[in-house]
């Protein structure tokens, strides 16, 4: 196994799906301040994918680009955790799966910056200006629909409730982190469990809502294993390179 061609599948998947789940909200956001924002989250997204699956491609010198590793994959293929490709539901919903991944997202790319892997520094730096961005957005929006009216409370609580159980996904480390983080390529991610813990928690604090009791937790997408939510999603986002193979815009 190439460590670094996985490891980099893993942030671009990331950063793919989630991009391509937001692309859905395009033209139907609560308001259209609001519809352009997660446009543009959802561009940002999809452009930090693009740098880190060419990279990847480069590293993996097999003769395939970003295209080909975004449009051409099996599910299984694909290594993104899997909150990431949860269903957008209400706009508590949409709003709670990002909070919980821009918390992560934010202090990963902090600490990813000090990567002996020049390239993969120049991307964190880049991508953590913009995950800034998504992060102040997510979290006023949980603390605006949280300490809101009756309502909007009850819906996004319903949020985190079912949400809840993927977070610790985000953490996983296997051999492939181990190896790079011993060249001081890849990020330890149990440095900052507790940082990230602390803020999800003073968040939901400041929102008056409260994690569910239940502490049963999901997640095997690294390992390539998905709900059955990210088929329908690449059934959608690799329609047209399937069905017209190579084309270009």
């Amino acid at each position: 196994m190439n460590s670094l061609f996985e490891y980099l599948l893993r942030i671009g998947d990331d950063s793919l799906i989630l991009g391509q789940r937001l692309s859905e909200l395009c033209g139907h956001g609560p308001i259209l301040e609001e519809d352009i924002a997660t446009t543009n989250i959802s561009l940002d997204l999809i452009g930090q994918a693009t740098n880190l699956l060419t990279y990847a491609a480069e590293v993996e010198n097999l003769g395939r680009d970003a295209d080909n590793l975004a449009f051409m994959r099996i599910d299984r293929e694909y290594k993104n955790v899997v909150l990431v490709e949860q269903p957008n539901g209400d706009f508590g919903d949409t709003m709670m799966r990002q909070f919980l991944f821009d918390a992560f997202r934010k202090l990963f790319f902090e600490r990813l910056q000090q990567s002996k892997d020049f390239q993969l520094a120049a991307i964190a730096e880049k991508s953590l200006k913009e995950t800034r961005y998504h992060l102040k957005h997510s979290s006023e929006w949980v603390i605006r629909l949280g300490d809101g009216t009756e309502e909007s409370h009850s819906r996004v609580q319903h949020s985190l409730n079912t949400l809840w159980r993927y977070r610790a996904e985000l953490f996983f480390m296997d051999e492939v982190d181990n190896e790079l983080i011993n060249k001081g390529i890849a990020v330890d991610l149990k440095t900052f469990r507790n940082e990230y813990d602390s803020f999800v928690s003073t968040i939901l604090n400041e929102a008056t809502l409260n994690p569910p009791a239940q502490n049963w937790e999901f997640g095997s997408g690294r390992k390539g294993k998905h709900s059955e939510h990210l088929g329908h999603l690449l059934a959608e986002m690799q329609y047209m390179q399937r069905t017209y193979p190579n084309m270009e815009w």
